[in-house]
């Protein structure tokens, strides 16, 4: 199962295999099939996949590039079928067997390049784990805590059913401790942070594709066990849903990141409850969110990772942002958009912010630049570092362990030592504040 979706033979065995049947399926056939009707279906699903690219993605809401090999299979998966009903008559037996299953193949190498693209399932075991919602290891139940006691190497997983105050019903979500919170029966007050996926994500996929928990069990080894607790926290109530982190027609979920999972975590796991030891890490709109929850509610948050992040919340252009995000209120947008909010606030004392973004990911280094200006001139100390890559789940997961130890010192996570961002060097940049 330790199959590697993201390189290697798989992706290249599954591609070929679906071109084989596809090619198997329209076939050459007689005169009339290939003058006629094989064009019109060829012509037909070009049209129909052009139309869908052209409209799905801003129905959906989609703002990440959608690679293009994308519709290339969309498309053969279409033609596929339109072959299937337009040459039934003159198909052999084994052609019209093997339409539906090159229309599959199809498929699921549309699903392989997305899943490339993003890097969300990087072995075919992940992918198992992730559709079976397999437990991740180390995960124990929360009323298992108390048997985990002394000295452990690694921390543990509890997942938990946090109470919504309302307009929101979020999955399960997910806290790590460090191997130092099970030391004594008296729990350590450890600072937290809290982790936020992309658009289309689960509470689940910091540690299963960003890492995150290997990252902070390797912190904790050369910390005496210590590390921020971590929360990874469900921004969205589902896999599909948009929310951006904010109040609106699709949810309450700002209230739910910023009054629901403060105070749980501080009562049930003993966290500290002061605002500066409190963050938010986020890849993609998770960045994105990271930046406006730090912004808007210092009186939670007072540091930040961004890695890839958007210059605000955005689900298309600015009107349709008004619309789908903030049920046309332009105030709402305003009150969230975090350029408009530094333009009108005072100073930040003792706020922070780490923004990261890959070398190939022009308008998200630009827009962190700018945001990291605006930032600074409210007192803001930030860092802006490109660094080798896209925008990939691996990205991000490489991003946050470059972070972690920053991130950890300006939260004061015991035995954390200042770690300023790296030194300019070859393509990594960094911009100081």
């Amino acid at each position: 199962m330790n199959v590697s979706l993201l390189d290697g033979w798989f992706p290249w065995a599954l591609q070929l295999t679906a071109v084989a049947a596809c090619f198997a399926a329209i076939g050459l056939r007689d005169r009339i099939w290939r003058l006629r009707r094989a064009p019109l279906a060829i012509g037909v699903s070009c049209v129909l996949t052009a139309a869908m690219a052209v409209a799905v993605v801003p129905l959906a809401g989609i703002t990440d590039p959608v690679p293009l090999m994308l519709w290339v299979w969309v498309g053969a998966a279409i033609t596929a079928l339109a072959v299937l009903v337009t040459g039934w008559r003159s198909a052999r037996w084994w052609r019209r067997a093997v339409a539906p299953v090159a229309a599959v193949l199809a498929l699921a190498s549309a699903a392989e390049v997305l899943n490339v693209s993003t890097g969300y399932c990087t072995t075919l075991a992940d992918a198992v784990g992730e559709l079976s919602d397999a437990p991740l290891p180390h995960e124990i139940a929360l009323d298992q805590l108390g048997t985990v006691t002394g000295k452990t190497s690694t921390g543990r997983i509890v997942a938990v059913d946090i109470p919504s105050s309302g307009g929101f019903h979020p999955r399960r979500e997910l806290v790590y401790l460090p191997p130092a919170w099970f030391r004594s029966r008296t729990r350590p007050k450890l600072p937290v942070l809290e982790m936020i996926g992309g658009e289309f994500s689960e509470p689940d996929n910091w540690p299963r594709t960003g890492n995150a928990v290997t990252t902070a069990d390797a912190y904790a080894r050369k910390h005496h066990g210590f590390t921020p607790i971590l929360v990874f926290a469900d921004a969205s109530g589902g896999f599909k849903v948009d929310t951006e982190c904010v109040n609106g027609p699709r949810g309450q979920a700002e209230n739910h990141l910023t009054r629901d999972i403060p105070p749980y975590v501080e009562k049930t796991f003993n966290a500290s409850a002061d605002p500066h030891k409190w963050g938010v890490v986020g890849w993609s709109m998770g960045g994105t969110c990271a930046v406006g929850l730090t912004l808007e509610h210092p009186d939670v948050f007072s540091h930040f990772e961004d890695i890839s992040g958007d210059a605000g919340p955005n689900a298309g252009n600015k009107q349709q942002t008004i619309d789908h995000l903030y049920g046309g209120d332009a105030a709402a947008w305003a009150s969230h958009d975090p350029l408009t909010v530094l333009a009108h606030h005072g100073k930040y004392p003792h706020v922070s912010g780490w923004f990261e973004s890959g070398d190939q990911e022009g308008p998200h280094i630009r827009q962190a630049r700018q945001l990291s200006a605006a930032a600074r001139k409210d007192g803001i100390t930030t860092a802006v570092v490109v660094a080798p890559g896209r925008h990939s789940w691996q990205f991000g997961a490489t991003a946050f362990a470059q972070a972690l130890p920053w991130l950890a010192h300006q939260l004061g996570s015991p035995g954390s030592k200042a770690a300023p961002p790296p030194p300019q060097t070859g393509t990594l940049g960094v911009a100081r504040g």
